[in-house]
């Protein structure tokens, strides 16, 4: 990448406010909220109460007037065709309903579904579509029934944005297994102008309330993007599968999801062994937490470690072999995968592989909302925080590139006021 790009870990010191996202919430809803519909101008719907809980983001102004009623004009860099690069798109986000928040995006991550949607490994897209799930910004309107949410208010968006509500799966806190069909945040079918989602490589998205989530004052809005994504996906299995300070559990892979589950077990309380490809990530994985690295299958470290761990988390998004990692589990322990390659390359375990010692292997899908919010907390109460690498929109293309390459360290994030030479 050029000069322009800054590449640091977001630093959440001690001094900062630690701040309990859903105690905030419960005094945000006392509080006067900017209402959608109720004949403001647009100057009145920016403006704050005196009487907020906590002082309001600073605004970027990457978003126009917002009125009632009326569709938001958005840019964005979109997807055009597989084999071409994503360039500005000019669209319409829907209006604020009632249950609707509106979100000035002031950084979204880059997450390697974002580049397996666009590629088309995951099969066709109507285009042209923004992609990105990894959204943080700052709350600019909200509809006449949010009680939660108010302007000012740092928040972030995850990989989905709606769901049926009602199902056996929504009505338990797992809208990501919706039977009636999950809305994705990008891609998917919907009554909106362009008949898609569109992501978040954007200025503007317009969510409801249910799936919008809290950001703590002590996480930087450049960090939390990633959170939404990579880190509730390895969070839920880690919780699912009661990892906890006796464990000893593997990852595979130290990409995006990879880097942050290693920092997320260490805080649990585990013992990390991480399993990478890549011999000069071994000290990064070491300074996320991990007590050691295997390199390549290294026979003497897979011996050592033979069916001696709990749990095994795997991040990789690619096709590769499965069946050593098999016998490093305990009797009836599980291997678990993450990572979602091309739909025409499936991993594949050897019949005798989960028979040997009664494992299990299983697949876990992002998590719940409720799981989304738990996560960002625990990054705030642990100081925990991705590793991102601050990039322009316009480098975009080439920062999916080196995702591909393996070259990311660890999660790209746009800021996104470098769309503002689009606007």
């Amino acid at each position: 990448m050029n000069n322009s790009a800054d590449s640091r870990a977001i630093d959440n010191s001690d001094d900062q406010p630690n701040v309990n996202a859903r105690r905030r919430n419960l005094l945000k809803s006392a509080m006067t909220a900017a209402l959608v519909g109720s004949g403001m101008g647009a100057a009145s719907l920016m403006a704050p109460s005196a009487s907020a809980a906590s002082t309001p983001a600073r605004l970027k102004n990457l978003v126009g007037p917002i009125s009632t009623n009326n569709t938001i004009p958005a840019v964005g860099y979109a997807v055009y065709a597989s084999d071409q690069p994503m360039r500005a798109f000019k669209f319409l986000r829907r209006p604020v309903g009632p249950k609707d928040v509106a979100i000035e995006i002031q950084y979204c991550g880059v997450c390697h579904s974002d580049i397996h949607t666009g590629l088309g490994h995951w099969g066709p897209q109507k285009l042209p579509l923004i992609t990105g799930h990894e959204l943080a910004g700052v709350v600019v309107a909200v509809g006449g029934s949010v009680s939660r949410y108010r302007v000012g208010d740092r928040v972030g968006v995850g990989c989905m944005v709606d769901s049926c509500g009602v199902c056996s799966e929504c009505t338990v806190g797992f809208e990501q297994f919706c039977t009636k069909g999950t809305t994705w945040t990008y891609g998917s079918p919907t009554s909106d102008p362009t008949g898609v989602t569109q992501g978040g490589y954007s200025n503007v998205a317009v969510v409801k309330e249910h799936f919008v989530i809290s950001v703590p004052d002590n996480i930087e809005l450049a960090a939390a993007g990633p959170i939404m994504c990579s880190a509730v996906t390895v969070y839920s299995p880690l919780r699912h599968w009661d990892v906890r300070p006796d464990s000893k559990i593997g990852i595979v892979g130290l990409g995006g999801l990879g880097h942050i589950a290693v920092k997320l077990a260490k805080a649990m309380g585990a013992k990390v062994i991480v399993l990478t490809t890549s011999s000069d990530k071994v000290a990064d994985a070491k300074k996320f937490g991990a007590s050691d690295v295997i390199v390549n299958y290294d026979k003497a470290s897979m011996d050592k470690y033979s069916r001696s761990l709990d749990f095994i988390l795997d991040t990789v998004p690619y096709k590769h072999e499965m069946d050593p990692l098999v016998s490093l589990l305990k009797r009836d322990a599980t291997l678990c995968l993450v990572g979602v390659g091309k739909a025409d390359e499936p991993n594949q375990l050897a019949p005798i592989t989960n028979v040997l010692a009664r494992n299990s292997f299983a697949g876990s899908l992002i998590g719940s909302i409720r799981e989304t919010q738990d996560v960002i907390d625990f990054c705030s109460q642990h100081n925990i925080s991705p590793e991102v690498n601050l990039i322009p929109i316009q480098q975009i293309n080439s920062a999916w590139r080196e995702v591909i390459d393996k070259k990311a360290r660890y999660r790209f994030v746009i800021d996104m006021t470098s769309l503002k030479k689009e606007i």
